[in-house]
């Protein structure tokens, strides 16, 4: 029988998941890249079926009829969309489907004796899995509100102002051997395991994430206009026009800055971490921070491991409100097992890793081990900036 700590916090994210979708005015059109919110709501389903019935009792049949849709293949997005139920079917579909889940999970010998769900470990993955999927939903909820946005206008209150670019100390983290990922936490994710021990050299770190006003600065100094912050592929993605400001961020008529949100437009708190721009744009901002020189000298994206051990030790603060783009690539572990099954870990090229956490990410994956990963080029992800500087 799965911890009801686990069936709880599933059997919300599984209610929330429907309401994303029925609280929806057009999920016809799929985001590109993301797709609808119905497919996200029906790939989350699939997910949990597979491991639970297919893999795990033996029930192939459901997942047979829609692995087409939402398992591995040849269609493109665009064409599995194509192929959803009516909104209402879909829902119905899901309601059921996850109602006998969270049954089986709860009823002792509903599901077979497998190693797979020892210690729940199944279950922890099936319900941080929906959380992302939740974070997934709420981004294609946000490209729909960019795009909806009309001509009316919204009057900045408390308008925007640059701040310098270091306001406090970064805080001071010295040589030595330190520990990163999961003590095989059976909620832990396999990319967290085997815990690494890393040593690193002496570091300083910015205690707060890079601010609204600290990014604004960068915007206003012509940071988007200035090749040599940026390398190639900085510069390419540039060259499609994606804009000069982060992705939710708006003028009004004035020409103030706003933020628009999934909850509408609203003023842009100084203080409060920038997110909504991509690996590329982090790396130019931390460039033209580097170029200013004094208390810039040497800024830099923090690694992974920096920030995980500066989180352990309390060296930092400002955590939660924005994922924060790092400066390596996303990698295994050595003697990285995949879990629940190979391809559950994207270890593709190119993929960037990211930590902490966004104002929208769920209990279940707030830890200082969790590592998230992201294509340099995303912008929807809800992402920002923490610096790291040499010793002092």
């Amino acid at each position: 029988m799965t911890s009801p700590e686990i069936l709880g916090q599933l059997g919300s994210l599984h209610q929330l998941l429907r309401d994303l979708v029925q609280e929806a005015r057009d999920d016809s059109s799929p985001v590109p890249g993301l797709g609808t919110l119905g497919w996200h709501l029906g790939q989350s389903v699939y997910r949990e079926v597979y491991w639970l019935r297919e893999v795990v009792a033996g029930e192939p049949d459901l997942t047979a009829r829609v692995r087409h849709i939402f398992g591995p293949g040849d269609l493109d997005l665009g064409a599995r969309c194509a192929l959803l139920p009516p909104p209402e079917h879909l829902l119905r579909w899901a309601a059921e489907a996850q109602d006998e889940d969270l049954r089986r999970l709860a009823t002792p010998g509903a599901l077979p004796r497998h190693a797979l769900i020892e210690e729940d470990r199944l279950a922890w993955y099936l319900l941080q899995e929906a959380a992302k999927d939740y974070e997934h939903m709420l981004s294609v909820r946000l490209v729909r509100a960019l795009a909806a946005r009309g001509g009316e206008a919204y009057l900045v209150a408390a308008p925007l102002e640059p701040a310098d670019v270091l306001v406090e100390t970064p805080a001071e983290v010295t040589q030595g051997h330190y520990r990163v990922g999961s003590r095989h936490d059976p909620f832990a994710y396999a990319n967290e395991l085997p815990p690494l021990a890393v040593e690193l050299s002496s570091y300083r770190i910015a205690v707060q994430p890079v601010s609204n006003a600290q990014y604004l600065a960068f915007i206003q100094a012509g940071g988007y206009g200035e090749a040599a912050l940026w390398d190639e592929a900085g510069l390419a993605w540039l060259a499609a026009g994606p804009g000069q400001a982060p992705l939710h961020w708006q003028q009004d008529p004035r020409g103030r800055w706003y933020g628009l949100g999934i909850a509408g437009p609203g003023d842009l708190p100084a203080d409060q971490p920038v997110s909504g721009i991509n690996r590329h744009e982090a790396q130019a901002y931390t460039n033209w921070v580097a170029a200013q020189g004094g208390a810039g000298t040497g800024a830099v994206l923090q690694h992974e491991y920096q920030w995980e051990v500066a989180a352990r030790s309390g060296a930092i603060a400002g955590m939660g409100r924005a994922w924060e783009w790092c400066a390596n690539l996303f990698h295994p572990f050595p003697d990285y097992a995949p879990f629940p099954g190979p391809g559950t870990d994207p270890f593709e090229a190119g993929l960037v890793s990211l930590r902490g956490a966004c104002l929208h990410t769920q209990r279940c994956l707030r830890r200082a081990s969790l590592r998230h990963w992201a294509d340099p080029a995303e912008r929807r992800g809800f992402a920002g900036i923490r610096l790291v500087f040499p010793p002092g």
